[in-house]
């Protein structure tokens, strides 16, 4: 198998784009390099093995906030990027015709210098209200189809911690999680390329140690949840606490429904600007998308766990959800997080190599 040997601004391109976010850190895209200004993104989704990769949309929001990287890495050469679905790849496997375009007015995007800087923070962050300013540009960094809907003060701030507390009980009393749990963390590690290093997680050393423990057998996590109400400090270090140690947390609502990939897509490129500006202003942000998740499974009918009692739960979970933003907000919001001042995370998932992420011809 061989390579194509990569244009030195196309690889500066795309390895600055290979840093956009992904659920999990699954990075769900590989490059086809067909000449020097033209690239074939070849998408997948998880949605075979992971519960929380519903229809493949959260897979989708990673493509899109890697498109969005793409154009803005292009920018800094003077290129514009233009996109094209391909319409004939299957629902599975999103594919994208990409081609860099010199454009001599382009003025070169300044969040160019935030996509490697921008991480996830799930550790408190400072309870600082956000300032007038700090909010219009989070606004601003939006497209006219989507609108921040914020949840802020304390009475909003605790009501969020507790709809993701109860949402972590679902989380971490499911097998179809704990599958996908053990699969993504990374332990006894800072950094990790392709999952969560276990110190990204933001619990203690010794909770940390306990839950590697328990992980490493379903039966060790249902009779830990039994009788040893095992799913507590992991869920008020994960959960309870961040939820409460913020500015605020926001739901970013569209103005209609989403429904087809592009919808999604234009979801992770408004998202990618969105994290990008925070990160440009000195905030830090951790995504909560889980409870976005169960309700769409909730609002579709779809059964997501063998386990009795599951689906209920989730029931109970939209419902307080539609009760803290309202029922319109809730079947409209795309993404959802907690945003705040404060350091960046220490420890965080870095990227697979971009020659790992080329797709190779035979010789």
């Amino acid at each position: 198998m061989t390579m194509r040997i990569i244009d030195s601004i196309l690889e500066d391109i795309l390895d600055l784009a290979r840093w956009a976010p992904s659920g999990d850190n699954t990075q769900p895209w590989r490059f086809e390099i067909v000449d020097a200004r033209h690239v074939v993104i070849h998408g997948f989704d998880t949605r075979d093995h992971c519960v929380y990769d519903l229809d493949g949309h959260p897979s989708q929001i990673s493509l899109g906030a890697l498109l969005e990287s793409l154009a803005i890495a292009a920018s800094t050469h003077g290129l514009h990027m233009y996109a094209q679905r391909c319409l004939a790849a299957s629902d599975t496997h999103p594919t994208f015709d990409i081609a860099f375009v010199p454009e001599l007015k382009l003025v070169p995007d300044p969040l160019a210098d935030f996509i490697r800087q921008r991480s996830v923070q799930r550790r408190p962050m400072s309870t600082r209200t956000l300032t007038i300013d700090e909010k219009s540009a989070l606004a601003a960094s939006l497209h006219d189809g989507c609108q921040i809907f914020w949840l802020e003060g304390f009475g909003k701030r605790m009501a969020t911690a507790r709809l993701m507390f109860n949402n972590a009980k679902l989380r971490l009393t499911m097998p179809e999680a704990h599958q996908v749990h053990c699969a993504i963390i990374e332990w006894n590690a800072r950094y990790s390329e392709d999952r969560i290093p276990d110190q990204a997680l933001g619990v203690d050393p010794m909770t940390a140690k306990l839950m590697h423990w328990i992980m490493q057998s379903w039966r060790r996590v249902e009779f830990f949840n039994t009788f040893l109400a095992g799913t507590v400090a992991p869920r008020l270090q994960m959960d309870l606490i961040p939820g409460l140690a913020c500015a605020a947390h926001f739901v970013l609502v569209a103005n209609k429904p989403p429904q087809s990939i592009d919808d999604y897509v234009a979801t992770g490129r408004a998202v990618q600007r969105f994290w990008l500006t925070a990160t440009q202003l000195g905030l830090q942000l951790q995504p909560e998308l889980t409870p976005l998740i169960f309700t769409r499974y909730v609002r579709a009918g779809k059964v997501f766990s063998k386990t009795e009692g599951m689906y209920e739960r989730a029931q109970g979970l939209a419902a307080q959800f539609a009760t803290l933003v309202g029922e319109n907000n809730s079947a409209c919001a795309v993404f959802m997080g907690r945003i705040g001042a404060g350091p960046p995370a220490l420890a965080r998932s870095t990227r697979r190599p971009l020659k790992d992420l080329i797709i190779r011809h035979p010789a």
